[in-house]
């Protein structure tokens, strides 16, 4: 393969992004239903994130319009790229599967974009997929290999029995997963998910992701899984496994973790379950760097939906340095401010600018996207630099995050 893609083929590429514009969601439904009519293809996707409701089709419009955009200035891509990497790794994603995707998105192009697909603008579109792709192979062929030569690591799929499992609130249940092999599990760096290859009768393969909620051990895995409506994985979790549960689980992933040897203050800012990383962070400072600054912010509906409230308080307590501040959108009757929360109402940007050192501070987001979205732009009007806010969502990136 070239290192670099001809003039040609940058000038192609970018001439078809107004088509792309208009069409970019068409191409990507047509690509994914030609994907999967290969059943093993299909399978090997979170299918919760397609469909009419999904995000994913729109993610990946959103991603094929910046990499035509960008075509000739790919560095601005890299962060992306690491993300999909990652994901894919999750996913299990292998060189071998590059090929259909290929072919799905070259003949969706085809039937899309019909007479204007032509042969020349096929074959810049067919260059400049394998640019990428080989791109991305190499980094997870990276990846893999570090996840299977570290202690504890291991590749492809590794089965784990549910050990317990612990109530956290009206909604939210932590599974402890300890590997079958009773051998050691990989150290996950503090803010990244495992993902669950779930058998559930009735049902094709269902692949999921969930954050690790606790400080790496060497030993054990935590996840907190939230009941979501009609969810069909996290039903399945709640209302059939069990201690003794066999789970299979590929090794630790994500791009999104705290920093190694953070140097700066720390905010941690969740909504909802978007506290399972977050826990696993302050859980690591607490442990490792116990003078750091730490402020970690947390928003839920009220007391019943409150998950892992007194483990936090209770980190906060044995670190001085640790400051924990809790939102309740509602509270009930029995919710005491200043006992179980500190202030009603939602999170407000106002207050966060307030009281958060946004010029030096490190902050790690993660919560609906109507919360990032309010947060991270308040941040970045507030001077935070680019570099010192992380975010993670539940679910792919949509084209309203880019901004």
């Amino acid at each position: 393969m070239s290192a670099t893609l001809s003039e040609r083929t940058i000038a192609l590429v970018k001439a078809t992004v107004p088509a792309l514009e208009a069409h970019g969601l068409d191409i990507v439904r047509e690509m994914y239903a030609r994907m999967f009519r290969n059943p093993d293809i299909r399978d090997l996707f979170n299918q919760s994130h397609h469909g009419e409701a999904g995000a994913q089709p729109r993610a990946l419009t959103a991603a094929i319009l910046a990499y035509a955009a960008n075509i000739d200035n790919l560095g601005a891509l890299a962060p992306a790229v690491e993300r999909i990497a990652q994901k894919h790794v999750g996913l299990q994603i292998l060189p071998a599967h590059y090929p259909h995707v290929a072919e799905a998105l070259l003949g969706a192009i085809k039937a899309v974009l019909a007479e204007a697909a032509t042969d020349e603008v096929l074959a810049a579109w067919g260059e400049a997929y394998w640019f990428l792709a080989h791109i991305l192979i190499a980094r997870e062929r990276r990846i893999y290999g570090e996840l299977a030569a570290a202690d504890g690591g291991w590749s492809g799929w590794r089965t784990f029995v549910v050990d317990e499992m612990r109530p956290e609130s009206s909604l939210i249940t932590s599974f402890i997963l300890r590997p079958t092999d009773g051998r050691p599990v990989v150290r996950h760096r503090p803010g990244q998910y495992l993902t669950f290859w779930l058998e559930i009768p009735g049902q094709p393969p269902v692949k999921r992701n969930y954050s690790l909620s606790n400080a790496p051990n060497g030993e054990t895995y935590r996840i907190s899984v939230k009941r979501e409506p009609k969810g069909l994985a996290s039903g399945w979790l709640h209302d059939r496994a069990a201690p003794g549960t066999v789970l299979k689980v590929a090794p630790p992933a994500g791009e999104f973790a705290l920093h190694d040897r953070p140097e700066r203050p720390v905010v941690l800012m969740s909504g909802g379950v978007g506290l399972t990383p977050m826990v696993a962070m302050l859980e690591t400072i607490a442990a490792r760097h116990p003078v750091l600054p730490v402020h970690y912010v947390h928003g839920t509906h009220d007391g019943a939906t409150h998950a892992m409230g007194a483990h936090v308080k209770a980190l906060g307590a044995r670190h001085p340095d640790i400051r924990v501040t809790t939102f309740y959108q509602q509270p009930r009757g029995e919710d005491v401010p200043g006992r179980d929360y500190d202030h009603a109402g939602l999170i407000d940007a106002d207050w966060l600018v307030a009281e958060t050192p946004v010029g030096s501070a490190d902050y790690y987001l993660c919560g609906p996207r109507p919360f990032l979205r309010a947060f991270v732009s308040a941040l970045s009007l507030a001077g935070a630099p680019a570099d010192s806010i992380h975010y993670e969502f539940f679910g792919p990136a949509d084209e309203l995050l880019a901004a």
